[in-house]
């Protein structure tokens, strides 16, 4: 079996931080992740969930354009909006995609695009599910 490192984040929350405030450092880049004011939290950045659709967000338009380049496509803007809502009474949750590709693209490119945002990396990551083992150790 070959495994291959895709990525890696560290959160932090401590006592000594403000509320459901989470220092996160991803590879060389640092965020911070909070709960909104509504859930207890300081809205001092995205709410974990805010995090994963801004992955998946970031993803999709990454890898069209991506696709549009390789195909010698004119550069083009393209706005990816995620949605995720949980039906409370039937316990089901979903995510909502919408892309907003220029209105010049013809429709083959259009349809082609939509295909491959359907196989981005972090789609299939969510879509299919991901095993995560979790391990529990003493601080020093």
């Amino acid at each position: 079996m070959t495994t291959v490192h895709i990525a890696r984040a560290v959160g932090t929350t401590g006592s000594d931080l403000p509320a459901y405030r989470a220092d996160v450092r991803a590879g060389t880049h640092s965020l911070v992740a909070d709960e909104p004011a509504v859930g207890g939290g300081g809205d001092l950045g995205p709410s974990p969930f805010g995090l994963v659709l801004s992955g998946l967000a970031a993803c999709t338009a990454m890898t069209l354009r991506m696709y549009a380049e390789r195909q010698g496509w004119v550069p083009i803007t393209i706005e990816v909006d995620v949605r995720y809502d949980v039906d409370v009474d039937a316990g089901r949750r979903s995510i909502e995609r919408t892309i907003t590709m220029p209105a010049d693209l013809t429709s083959e490119q259009r349809t082609r695009l939509a295909e491959i945002a359907e196989r981005t990396p972090v789609t299939l990551a969510i879509r299919e599910g991901t095993a995560i083992t979790t391990t529990i150790r003493d601080r020093d």
